[in-house]
């Protein structure tokens, strides 16, 4: 959580309303510059001992507030949720259950595309592909954080890399994931509600061109020319995935 003030009681709300009950939730404020405010907003529900809440006094950004809530982390199961999304009330139940009918290390599912503020649907909502594996990730990832379980026990539960910021650093976690997976898997069924800024739907979308040069080279070591295919692959992707 950073800043997150406006919309993180009712992205709690969303998880006390889970049919599935066996969870913990452990909300990091990263140090948000707004005078306790979003800290206040989460302990209107910490009277429910499944909300933990860690106030970090140093900022490190979504890595490393992430970081600090694995961590912290007792159960099998590691799933994330950004302060301002919301799962539909039977996200957990079904993605346990389509994880066990799939026996697989991590599941993923489709989700709507929301204004922040009127919650109205501002692009048709993403449905995922049935599965996917590391040479997948390289052409497009998507995997997007908030519909996304995996199982510790399947795969080691890893860390995020600091260094990169919050700049693409969940796309090279997963692609460390997959180094030791065979398959992820898509549910096709929309589980969660992402908000989404209006600009974000037709901003600027080369500001992320380097960092995803970089991530296919530095990173992932990549040869020059699959390197040039890879990042083809992902514009021609990126641009249909943001179409009205």
């Amino acid at each position: 959580m950073y800043k997150g003030a406006a919309f993180v009681g009712e992205t709690i709300e969303s998880v006390l309303a889970q049919g599935y009950k066996y969870w913990e939730m452990i909300i990091v404020d990263d140090c948000s510059p707004d005078n306790g405010a979003g800290i206040a907003e989460v302990k209107k529900y910490t009277s429910d001992p499944r909300v933990i809440l860690v106030e970090s006094k140093e900022n490190r950004g979504s890595s490393g507030a992430r970081n600090i809530a694995l961590h912290k982390a007792r159960g099998r199961y590691i799933a994330f949720l950004d302060s301002d999304d919301i799962w539909h009330p039977d996200f957990l139940e079904k993605q346990m259950k389509f994880m066990k009918e799939k026996n697989a290390p991590l599941v993923f599912s489709s989700y709507k595309r929301i204004d922040e503020n009127s919650k109205e649907e501002l692009l048709r909502p993403f449905i995922v592909p049935e599965k996917v594996n590391y040479k997948s990730l390289l052409k497009t990832c998507p995997i997007f954080p908030s519909t996304a379980i995996y199982d510790t026990q399947k795969t080691p539960k890893i860390f995020f890399n600091e260094n990169l910021g919050s700049m693409r650093d969940d796309y090279v976690y997963w692609l460390t994931m997959f180094k030791d997976i065979d398959y992820g898997y898509g549910n096709p069924e929309i589980l969660v509600d992402y908000r989404m800024r209006k600009s974000s739907v037709t901003g600027n979308k080369k500001k992320v061109i380097k960092p995803q040069w970089n991530v296919l080279r530095k990173v992932e070591k990549i040869g020059f020319i699959p390197a040039v295919y890879y990042l083809g692959c992902w514009a021609v992707i990126s641009y249909f995935k943001y179409r009205r």
